[in-house]
């Protein structure tokens, strides 16, 4: 299988609009990050979108690809759902409804938020979603099995997700014990990590981060969510202690 880092920015991405710091200027593309989603390709060359933020468009267009299979919606902020209106042109080419899988709370947002998709009569052109509601336990679909992953964003629960032995995680800033015996013993780990200081209510930063490779140990630790504050890729990459890595738009994992 394989996943690559469609985006690997938070909430506003990086650059920020109007922010003349040094990452936000920086002519590198790897300090150039679109909002944070990942597209998972299976053995069977299925393609698994976890999240559909405001620049999915973008992120398709760029990486080359051209088909959504399944969607794993981690929650409901707009950063991770506002693109689902964007996946008109896969919907109208493969005349079939992509699959959502999420919360039951968050099926609840989507419906609210695009209230078209859903309609008993839709106008023409209007996007068209099968919403599969999932609880915190396994299950399989395209061949593959998927476990949630139960985290804490500030006060509401966010699913991530695991295949194999990757795990991708984002949005957190808590993840309890329970959930954490799911994260042993992993190739991959993918952590969000917002920033190198200062404590933040509802995202892990860097020493979180550490410290949590430290005590799950997963053979390589990538961060993403990366707002413009944890510094210049080139630079900060290096710091990192021995199997952690800041992962970048375009980035591929094979696992």
């Amino acid at each position: 299988m394989k996943l690559k880092f469609l985006g690997t920015g938070t909430s506003q991405g990086v650059p920020v609009i109007g922010c003349t710091c040094e990452v936000c200027i920086s002519e590198n593309p790897k300090d150039k990050r679109l909002r944070s989603s990942v597209m998972v390709t299976t053995e069977e060359n299925k393609k698994i979108l976890i999240d559909c933020g405001p620049d999915f468009r973008q992120q398709m267009l760029t990486n080359h690809e051209h088909t959504v299979d399944i969607a794993l919606i981690t929650h409901e902020h707009n950063d991770h759902v506002i693109g689902l209106d964007d996946m008109r042109p896969l919907i109208f080419k493969s005349g079939k409804d992509v699959p959502l899988y999420c919360y039951s709370r968050v099926a609840h947002e989507i419906k609210n938020r695009f209230p078209y998709a859903f309609a008993d009569v839709r106008y023409p052109g209007a996007p068209a979603f099968e919403l599969h509601e999932i609880e915190n336990k396994p299950f399989h679909v395209l061949d593959t099995e998927i476990t949630p992953v139960e985290v804490i964003h500030y006060k509401i629960s966010v699913f991530g997700y695991k295949f194999k032995k990757l795990a991708y995680i984002t949005d957190a800033g808590f993840i309890s014990d329970t959930e954490k015996e799911k994260l042993k013993n992993l190739d991959v780990l993918i952590l969000n990590c917002i920033r190198k200081f200062d404590p933040h209510p509802a995202h892990f930063i860097l020493p979180d981060v550490i410290k949590l490779f430290e005590e799950l140990k997963p053979k390589k630790l990538f961060l993403t969510h990366i707002s413009h504050h944890l510094g210049l890729h080139d630079i900060e990459d290096k710091q990192l202690p021995s199997g952690m890595h800041l992962a970048y738009d375009g980035l591929e994992i094979i696992f």
